[in-house]
Parts: C-alpha cells; sequence; structure tokens
C-alpha cells in the first residue's frame, strides 16, 4: 500500500526572468515586468510530497523530521532571502522561472532520498500561479 506524505515549506527569492543571449526588447516582449534588470521578489510556497510503502516497523512512509531538515538544509538555507540569478549557483546559466526552479529543487531532494521514494513538488510563485514537477 503507497502512501504520500506532504511537507509544505517557504522561501522568499528575487529573480529576473531573461536571457543573456537576448537583447533588453526581446526580453521585455516575452517576460514582460518578470525582466525588470533591478529583478523582483515572491513569497515562494513549496510543497514536497514522498510516496512510498509503510514501513511495517515505523509506520512511516519517511520520518517527517527528516524531510523538513532535508527541505531546510538542501532548499530554505541556500534559497531564502537570495537573489536566485546572483547567489544561487544552479541559476548562473538558468532562467529562473518557476519550471526551473522546480525541476532544481526536485534534483535536490531527489539526490537525498531512498531510491524507492517517489517525489513530486509542487512551487507556488504566487497563490494564483504554480507549478508541479514529479522527475517526468
Amino acid at each position: 500500500m503507497k502512501v504520500t506524505v506532504n511537507r509544505r515549506a517557504h522561501f522568499n527569492a528575487a529573480h529576473r526572468l531573461h536571457r543573456k543571449d537576448w537583447d533588453d526588447e526581446k526580453n521585455r516582449q516575452v517576460f514582460g515586468k518578470c525582466s525588470n534588470p533591478h529583478y523582483h521578489g515572491h513569497n515562494y510556497e513549496l510543497i514536497v510530497a514522498v510516496t512510498g510503502e509503510i514501513d511495517e516497523q515505523t509506520g512511516f512512509v519517511m520520518d517527517l523530521k527528516d524531510l523538513k531538515e532535508l527541505i531546510y538544509n538542501k532548499i530554505e538555507v541556500p534559497f531564502d532571502h537570495k537573489n536566485l540569478n546572483v547567489e544561487v549557483p544552479e541559476f548562473k546559466d538558468l532562467n529562473p522561472t518557476a519550471e526551473n526552479i522546480s525541476v532544481v529543487i526536485w534534483r535536490k531532494l531527489r539526490a537525498e532520498l531512498e531510491p524507492h521514494l517517489d517525489l513530486e513538488v509542487t512551487l507556488y510563485e504566487t497563490p494564483r500561479n504554480f507549478v508541479t514537477y514529479k522527475g517526468e
């Protein structure tokens, strides 16, 4: 029997959507105000879902305390109150769209989880705009 456990987290970060190989006008046409050269920020909400079999001994899919610490150390510490374009190495050459941020988060967490567990990341950039990535 597979069960999914979820952990919600939060971080604030600034970013600028743009491509270095496009001029400012093309970036403005494609990304609009999100291409502001002075950046802009979001209060990101993150939901991490881990799915697996319930361990017979512990009754857990995964200890949520461990998941909390993993998210804190791998995501919140490196992303919170940072300029993603400037301070987070994964976005040096990767446009920090919500889609790309969710994939980066998924990869960082996936590397730390047991192989038998499935992972899904949902990232809210605003209360109405969010993306989900399952590693597919």
